[in-house]
């Protein structure tokens, strides 16, 4: 390999590939999915995920080369440690809690790639290529924040906890309480010393 261009399209194949590793692995892990809202989340993105390949072919068209001939051991390597958990029995909220564990890797993996790429694209003046590459790099952000967003929510639950929101309005009306409390004892006792020294 002597150019960046050459670089260029060799790490775009091994995108594509993972693309399409990951095309086969979203249903599975909706399916495992017992949170709504989680399952939802893996539906939204297998879709994204296939326009995410549309553009990558756009890009090899556009730049008359081949989308296959690489095998993107690393996806591969994520997608084999997001089955255990799809195979894995056990309470339901782990089980989304380690679900959204994997697909955050798969996140995390694919925004480092996309980022790559759209900055060799930029050196290459590949100016379609880089905007197409942003665009996909947005909705993998974008998807990565949904994820957390959902394990917020989740992962309380796997842990047999409350939400802090929960707690902090659950104690707040105690603070007043107690505070109501001790203002009503103080005055009760000042007319009292009040009352004794009148009596003197």
């Amino acid at each position: 390999m002597d150019s960046l261009r050459e670089l260029f399209v060799e790490q775009l194949r091994d995108i594509y590939d993972a693309e399409n590793q990951l095309i086969k692995a979203l249903p599975r892990m909706a399916k495992a999915a017992s949170n709504d809202e989680l399952r939802s989340a893996f539906a939204h993105h297998l879709e994204q995920t296939k326009e995410h390949i549309d553009r990558l072919e756009t890009i090899f068209n556009n730049l008359e080369e081949d989308a296959d001939g690489e095998s993107c051991k690393g996806m591969a390597g994520l997608i084999s440690e997001g089955k255990e958990a799809i195979d894995a029995d056990g309470d339901d909220d782990v089980k989304d809690a380690w679900l959204i564990a994997a697909a955050q890797r798969v996140e995390h993996y694919e925004i480092a790639a996309y980022g790559t790429v759209k900055s060799m694209a930029a050196l290459l003046d590949e100016d379609e290529a880089m905007g197409l590459l942003e665009e996909t790099l947005n909705e993998e952000k974008e998807t990565d924040l949904l994820l957390t967003e959902i394990s917020d929510a989740i992962n309380p639950q796997a842990g047999g906890e409350r939400s802090a929101a929960f707690e902090k309005s659950d104690m707040k009306p105690m603070r007043r309480t107690s505070t109501a409390a001790s203002r009503s004892q103080s005055s009760s006792r000042q007319p009292a010393r009040a009352s004794s020294k009148r009596k003197r």
